[in-house]
């Protein structure tokens, strides 16, 4: 499946308590980490700084790997491919945070240096095992 994230798996990443992998890329060097993130409607939204905030900053176009595990048996995995833009809202990223801290179990100000980035997916590529 590409180019859209069909519901049955916008269900799984939305409500998954997993970690995501984000790609980004400056200076054609990758940089990989991984992220805490919230997806909704073709949206994916992480709090992020540092080396990660830079990189897309320089280059918004990052990729996102989310992959859901059980005893070491992969139960699904999501690949995105997507356009990021920081917001500078204040009051997108508390309420951003607070999403995001409370899928993750995180007090409503943990990580409250970190800036709102949402990825607009342009793709996905998604599997189901």
């Amino acid at each position: 499946m590409s180019h859209t994230v069909p519901p049955e798996v916008e269900e799984l990443i939305a409500d998954a308590r997993v970690m995501a992998h984000l790609a980004t890329s400056v200076d054609d060097r990758p940089h990989v980490a991984p992220v805490w993130y919230d997806y909704a409607d073709g949206t994916v939204e992480i709090l992020t700084s540092g080396r990660k905030l830079a990189n897309v900053r320089r280059n918004p176009r990052v990729a996102l790997s989310i992959q859901k595990d059980t005893g070491g048996r992969t139960e699904w995995m999501v690949a995105i491919q997507g356009t990021a833009t920081v917001v500078e809202d204040e009051g997108e990223t508390r309420a951003a945070a607070r999403r995001i801290n409370a899928k993750y179990g995180a007090g409503e100000t943990a990580y409250a240096e970190n800036a709102l980035v949402r990825i607009a997916v342009g793709s996905a590529t998604c599997r189901l095992y």
